[in-house]
C-alpha cells in the first residue's frame, strides 16, 4: 500500500473507531428453547450430557410445569406472553370455524387482497394481501425492544410472521411452505401401477419415463393472479443411467449428478405468476431413492427462499437473506422434519434421521453464526429436533435420540462458554414426552354415547370433516388433540344443546362417562382428568375455545382420524404407526425441564415464568396481565 493510501486508511480507520458513540452495556443472556426435552429421559443420560450435567450443578435442574393442553403452540405462546389460552388465545395446533365446523390452523391466516382489477383470465391485485399472526398479547421481546434492550429471537414457534421490534427475529413453527401448508412432500415413482394419491403431509405421483429421462411436475404456490386460481408449476428432469445407478437431476439451470441413496443440495426453484413480472421462489432437496428396477425421487416440501422470501420471515425483512449469505440456505419451514414422509413409508427410518439430520445440521449453523455474534441482551434460539425425534424414536431408538439429544447438548456447551461467568443461561423444553400405544378414536366413542349421531348408522370410516354426522341430533363433537365441542345453538348452525343448564349437563355427563372410560383390552383408565374451558383459560373466552379439554392417561392420545373429525368403526385401537410417542395428554405426565447457570428461588416453575424471568433481567416493568414469577 502506497504511503499517502496508507495515512488515508489510518485516518479514516481512526475516525470510525471514534465517531460512534458506545452503545451502552446490557446485561447478557442467552435462552435456548428445546421442544420437547423431556426430564426423565435427560436423568437417564447424565453421563452423555456432560453440559447440562454442569450446568445443573452450577445452578439448577427442575421440572418446568407445562400448559393445558400441552401441546407446542399453546406451551410456546404461554412463554412468548407470559398468557394462558384466555390472554394469547391458542388453544390448539387447530382452532375450528363455529359457523362451518371446519379446522383452520390456529396459528396464523393468510388474507387475500380486497381491491382486485379483473382482466380476461388475470386477477390483477390493487393492494398488497396480508399474512397475520393469530396470537394475541404482547411477545416479551417487543417490550424489550421498546426499552431499548437489544434482542434476537430466533425460530420461536408462533412467530409467523415475526412481530415487528427494533431487534432481529427469524420465524419458526406456523412457518408454512410455499404452497401455504405446513410441509407437503412430493414422492414421484415410475412403479408400474402406480396411482396419484394423497398421504397426509404429502403426495404419491406416479411419472412415465421417455427412455431414460423423466420430467417431475413440482407443484408451488396458488397462482392468484389467475382467476382460476390453479397450482403454479416447475419442473425437474432427471435423466437415469441404469448401469451406474445414477441420474442426472437438473432444474432451472442446475445440476447435480446423484448416486442412488443420496441427497441433493438446496436448488432454487422458480414459479412463474406473471410472466416475467411476478415469480415466487422457493428451495428444495430432492432424495434419489432408487434408479431400478423403477425411478423414484422424493422431493421435499419446498420452502420458502430466505434470500427472496415470498411471504415475511423475518424481521428485520432482510434478516433471512442475511443469515443465508451467511450460512448458506436453510430451512424456512416451521416444522421441518419430515415426519409425516416417513408415517407414509416415502422415507424410510435410516433416509429420515438423514433428512432430520440436515435440519438440525442446518440449526446448527445458524446457531453458531447467531452465537459468533452476540455481545449482550437477549439471545433466544430454539431447537425443534428433539421434539421432532422422540415422536417416532421414543422407547423403541432409545441410542438413536440420545444422539440428538447429544447434539443439543453441544449447543449448550458453546453457550456456557460464550457466557462465561457474565451472564444467565436458561434452557428449557415446553414438555416432555410419553408413549403413544393406544388411538383413541374420541368422535367414535361419542356416538357410542348417544351425543353424536351419524345420518347413516352403517357408514364409519376415516372420511374426516364430519361427512356423515347428522348435526340436528348431536350435542357434541371433538376436533383436535385434546378438545371435545359442544353443537351449542346460537353458536353452531345446527345447535342441538341450548346455552346454560341444558348445556352444563351434557359437559358433565362428557367428563363422568369419560373418567369412566376403561380401555377393553387392558382395562386401563384412559382419561386422567377432562378439563373445562375456564379451568385452562381466564377471562372472556373467544367463540372458537373449545368446552371441555381432555387429559389422557399416558399411553393414550387422540387419533389423528379425530383431529380431523372423522368417526371410525372402533374407539380404541393400536397405534401402529411410526408415530411412536406424544404429549397431547394430561399434562401432569408431561412436564418439560428448566436448567439455569444460577440457583432458581422457584419451587415450582412454570411456563409463563420464562418471559417475568426475562423482563426481569433487564429491568422492564412485568405487565400485570402476565401471572408468572420471576425465577432468580
Amino acid at each position: 500500500m502506497r504511503p499517502g493510501w496508507l495515512l488515508l486508511a489510518v485516518v479514516l480507520g481512526c475516525w470510525g473507531c471514534s465517531a460512534p458513540k458506545e452503545r451502552a452495556k446490557h446485561p447478557r443472556m442467552i435462552v435456548l428453547g428445546v421442544d420437547g426435552m423431556d426430564p426423565v429421559f435427560v436423568e437417564k443420560h447424565w453421563a452423555l450430557l456432560p453440559n447440562l450435567d454442569r450446568l445443573r450443578r452450577q445452578g439448577g435442574f427442575q421440572r418446568l410445569a407445562t400448559t393445558n393442553p400441552p401441546q407446542s403452540p399453546v406451551a410456546w405462546s404461554a412463554v412468548i406472553t407470559g398468557l394462558d389460552p384466555g390472554g394469547h388465545g391458542i388453544f390448539d395446533f387447530v382452532h375450528r370455524d363455529a359457523a362451518t365446523i371446519t379446522p383452520y390452523s390456529s396459528m396464523a391466516e393468510v388474507l387475500e387482497a380486497r381491491r382486485t382489477f379483473a382482466l380476461g383470465p388475470w386477477i390483477l391485485p390493487l393492494e398488497s394481501g396480508q399474512v397475520r399472526n393469530l396470537r394475541q398479547g404482547a411477545a416479551f421481546w417487543t417490550l424489550l425492544g421498546a426499552h431499548g434492550v437489544p434482542a434476537r429471537i430466533l425460530r420461536m414457534p408462533v412467530n409467523f410472521p415475526p412481530v415487528e421490534f427494533p431487534g432481529e427475529s427469524l420465524a419458526g413453527m406456523g412457518t408454512p411452505d410455499l404452497q401455504g401448508g405446513y410441509g407437503t412432500f412430493t414422492t414421484f415413482t415410475s412403479e408400474l401401477g402406480a396411482v396419484e394419491r394423497t398421504v397426509p403431509g404429502g403426495r404419491i405421483v406416479p411419472v412415465k419415463m421417455q427412455g431414460r429421462r423423466a420430467v417431475l411436475t413440482v407443484e408451488g404456490p396458488v397462482n392468484g393472479f389467475r382467476r382460476s386460481h390453479p397450482l403454479s408449476t416447475a419442473e425437474l428432469t432427471v435423466d437415469v443411467d441404469e448401469g451406474t445407478g445414477t441420474a442426472l437431476i437438473s432444474a432451472g439451470g442446475q445440476r447435480f449428478a446423484l448416486r442412488a441413496g443420496e441427497w441433493s443440495p438446496w436448488f432454487r426453484l422458480e414459479f412463474s405468476l406473471l410472466g416475467p413480472a411476478a415469480k415466487a421462489r422457493g428451495i428444495a432437496r430432492v432424495l434419489l431413492r432408487r434408479v431400478t428396477p423403477s425411478l423414484e425421487v422424493y422431493l421435499s416440501p419446498v420452502n420458502m427462499d430466505p434470500r427472496e422470501p415470498a411471504l415475511p420471515i423475518s424481521t428485520p425483512k432482510e434478516f433471512s437473506g442475511t443469515l443465508a449469505g451467511a450460512v448458506g440456505p436453510f430451512y424456512t419451514q416451521g416444522i421441518a422434519e419430515d415426519t409425516s414422509a416417513l408415517r407414509a413409508h416415502s422415507l424410510s427410518h435410516a433416509e429420515f434421521l438423514q433428512q432430520a439430520g440436515q435440519v438440525l445440521d442446518d440449526n446448527m449453523a445458524l446457531f453458531r453464526h447467531e452465537l459468533d455474534r452476540y455481545e449482550d441482551g437477549l439471545m433466544f434460539y430454539y431447537f425443534s429436533s428433539i421434539d421432532q425425534h422422540a415422536h417416532v424414536l421414543w422407547g423403541r431408538y432409545d441410542e438413536e435420540l440420545a444422539r440428538i439429544y447429544q447434539r443439543v447438548d453441544e449447543a449448550v456447551g458453546l453457550a456456557m462458554a460464550k457466557l462465561g461467568s457474565d451472564g444467565t443461561l436458561v434452557v428449557m423444553s415446553d414438555h416432555g414426552f410419553s408413549t403413544f400405544d393406544r388411538a383413541v378414536h374420541l368422535n367414535s366413542w361419542l356416538e357410542q354415547e348417544g351425543l353424536l349421531k351419524l345420518i347413516d348408522g352403517s357408514k364409519r370410516g376415516d372420511e374426516e370433516l364430519f361427512a356423515n354426522v347428522d348435526w340436528s341430533r348431536t350435542q357434541a363433537y371433538a376436533l383436535g388433540l385434546n378438545e371435545i365441542y359442544l353443537n351449542l345453538a346460537g353458536r353452531e348452525p345446527n345447535g342441538a344443546v341450548a346455552p346454560g343448564e341444558d348445556s352444563q349437563a351434557v359437559l358433565r355427563k362428557i367428563s363422568e362417562r369419560l373418567l369412566a372410560l376403561r380401555d377393553p383390552q387392558t382395562g386401563k383408565a384412559v382419561v386422567k382428568a377432562v378439563y373445562t374451558a375456564a379451568q385452562v383459560a381466564t377471562g372472556k373466552l373467544p367463540g372458537y375455545a373449545p368446552d371441555l379439554v381432555v387429559g389422557y392417561e399416558p399411553g393414550y392420545r387422540a387419533s389423528w382420524q379425530t383431529a380431523l373429525g372423522a368417526v371410525p368403526e372402533r374407539i380404541i385401537v393400536p397405534n401402529e404407526e411410526a408415530w411412536l410417542a406424544d404429549h397431547c395428554i394430561d399434562p401432569e405426565f408431561v412436564p418439560g425441564v428448566l436448567f439455569t447457570n444460577r440457583k432458581p428461588a422457584l419451587e415450582k416453575p412454570h411456563l409463563r415464568d420464562v418471559p417475568v424471568t426475562i423482563l426481569k433481567q433487564f429491568g422492564v416493568a412485568v405487565p400485570a396481565a402476565m401471572t408468572g414469577h420471576p425465577m432468580f
